[in-house]
């Protein structure tokens, strides 16, 4: 995880931890105490930020850009296992304790993080309590959101998982249109598949069943025009 720390004019004078879940609960104190601590830096596209099993030293945010978590199998198959963008953070579940990372992550895009080192975290929780407490409400609900979105995830069918990342993706990276919502997609096909356990003609094949049934519009490989989203969330059920 080392890396020249930048200046903070790359945040653009954004808090970037109020952005985060664990710290949304933290009133103006508690969240000052949390800023003070942060140091901030940037990857360029394709640059690794964490290797699998090396030690992570801290909660990393995601101030702006995109990052993916993925291992590689012993066949040499990448599995994404999340997509990081503005907000998220990872890193979280060393805080307290010593684990490698299950996973290595990789920038999509030129991407900043704010760093809070696991040693001053663990001082700032020991002298203050409550800000602990509320972190760890907050750690709680996420790991109930991911068991979720797991267990959904690995009961649908392959055309409700095409779907259901649509439109997730929609709800994180969709802008307003004229005929709809415009997503930017994190990843490509073949990536799109890496994340939910399909092949890249399969990931392909779905896509273009749904734009002949009028639902999306494929906009080159990294856009999609979404046109009839409650016809999209029938059909990841």
């Amino acid at each position: 995880m080392d890396k020249t720390i930048c200046t903070c004019d790359l945040c653009k004078n954004k808090l970037c931890a109020r952005t985060v879940s664990i710290f949304s609960s933290l009133d103006a104190d508690q969240l000052s105490e949390v800023i003070n601590l942060i140091v901030h830096r940037q990857y360029k596209k394709g640059e690794l930020l964490l290797l699998e099993e090396e030690a992570v030293n801290g909660l990393v945010i995601i101030n702006e850009g995109q990052v993916k978590a993925f291992r590689t199998s012993p066949e040499g198959r990448e599995q994404i296992l999340h997509i990081f963008s503005e907000g998220d953070f990872f890193g979280e579940r060393n805080l307290l304790r010593e684990q490698n990372s299950p996973y290595s992550v990789e920038a999509l895009e030129e991407t900043h993080v704010c760093l809070i080192d696991k040693r001053d975290f663990q001082v700032m929780v020991r002298e203050s309590p409550d800000i602990a407490l509320k972190i760890m409400e907050a750690l709680c609900e996420k790991l109930d959101r991911l068991e979720n979105t797991v267990e959904t995830m690995g009961a649908r069918t392959v055309d409700a998982r095409v779907s259901a990342v649509l439109l997730e993706f929609a709800n994180k990276y969709g802008k307003p249109h004229s005929k709809g919502i415009m997503i930017e997609l994190p990843l490509n096909r073949e990536g799109i598949a890496n994340y939910i356990g399909l092949t890249r003609e399969t990931v392909s094949r779905k896509m273009s069943h749904l734009q002949e049934d009028g639902i999306l519009e494929m906009v080159g490989n990294k856009k999609v025009l979404l046109l009839d989203r409650p016809a999209l969330e029938k059909a990841a059920e």
